[in-house]
């Protein structure tokens, strides 16, 4: 009965996914959804799907990863992001032995405070925009290889006088082989509707996409290397900069030169294409880096590219609370600062 309801809840995603499949950043609403809470995925390059471990963080990029190593524990973040923005997710987990794991998880973005006015430039008052999502988060393993998971989102959206209230599905499955040490995870995020749109006349698309990752960790040295294949429902991410002038012609007929294929499909196939890597010298010290091909091609200046696209952080056990810390570069204004605390509530009754 349960292979059965996985199955049919995956063709399910699937259906309703498909009027969104073609969509983007940019041409959804309900975006603050693909942002990064934890500091590690931030270091990391801003997504991973397939690592094995016991982060409760890790359940929000991939519903399947929650497992019974987190439970009882609870996980706390807060972005410092740009133009005053702030957003956060805090999130607390629960095993039951024969059922399965569950998670309950809040996610915010807080946009600030604004000054209105009127279509003649009068002042009219201060508003605010802000938008939450509620994650319930169930896993469950397979058998000892594999780990099916679903994360349901209800988010209430409210910008100014317009409100919006949609409910929003991500389904994921891992897979971690027998020594631990290699695993891979497959998402589906964001699949769903608009329950009540900002104008009852348009319902927006949402921001759908499909995530493929890998996980590989070394046997005898301290590092773990991922890498995460992002939206994968849109194969070509590229875009035509109508501002931008090659001035690639041929010297002799003027006319200008052919586009390059091999160079346009490894540029496409890298915009797809997170890296990350962990060095864990010992338990309680990480050491993070990632880097984001297509956010360094997208907004770093051609002149000064300095580090845009990379992304660096550290943890740190102390007691009984892992601190985690993050930045990524994403241009040369600024870089966005991702703090982490998670615990063990069980630690602090334990003798």
């Amino acid at each position: 009965m349960f292979r059965f309801s996985v199955s049919a809840l995956f063709l399910l995603l699937l259906i309703i996914a498909s009027p969104v499949m073609g969509q983007l950043g940019g041409n959804s609403t309900y975006a603050f959804l693909n942002l990064t809470h934890s500091a590690r995925v931030a270091s990391l390059g801003g997504k991973v799907v397939s690592i094995p471990d016991d982060d409760l963080n890790l359940s929000f990029h991939n519903p399947s990863n929650l497992n019974e190593g987190m439970s009882n524990h609870l996980v706390m973040n807060y972005v410092n992001y740009f133009s005053d923005i702030n957003f956060g997710y805090v999130s607390y987990a629960r095993h039951y032995e024969g059922v399965g794991s569950f998670a309950a998880g809040l996610n915010y973005i807080n946009y600030g405070k604004f000054t209105g006015a009127d279509q003649v430039g009068n002042i009219t008052g201060e508003f605010r925009a802000a938008e939450y999502s509620l994650n319930l988060i169930f896993s469950r393993a397979i058998d000892s290889l594999f780990r099916i998971g679903v994360n349901v989102k209800p988010v209430y959206s409210m910008l100014e006088s317009y409100h919006s209230f949609g409910l929003l599905t991500d389904i994921g499955i891992t897979y971690t082989n027998r020594d631990k040490l290699f695993s891979a995870g497959l998402v589906l995020r964001n699949a769903g509707f608009q329950i009540k749109p900002y104008h009852e006349a348009h319902r927006e698309p949402l921001p759908f996409e499909i995530l493929l990752g890998f996980s590989q960790k070394l046997r005898h040295a301290p590092f773990r290397f991922s890498l995460v294949a992002h939206n994968l429902q849109k194969p070509d991410l590229s875009y035509t900069d109508p501002a931008k002038n090659t001035g690639e012609f041929d010297p002799i007929t003027g006319d200008p030169l052919p586009e390059n294929k091999w160079e346009k499909f490894a540029d496409n196939f890298m915009r797809h294409m997170i890296f990350g890597i962990e060095f864990i010298p010992v338990d309680n010290f990480y050491i993070r880096a990632g880097y984001n091909y297509q956010r360094r091609q997208e907004l770093k200046i051609s002149n000064r590219t300095a580090m845009v696209g990379f992304s660096w952080g550290f943890g740190v056990r102390i007691s009984k609370f892992h601190l985690s810390y993050g930045r990524a570069s994403y241009h040369l204004a600024g870089a966005s600062n991702h703090f982490s605390i998670s615990t063990d509530i069980s630690s602090f009754s334990a003798n």
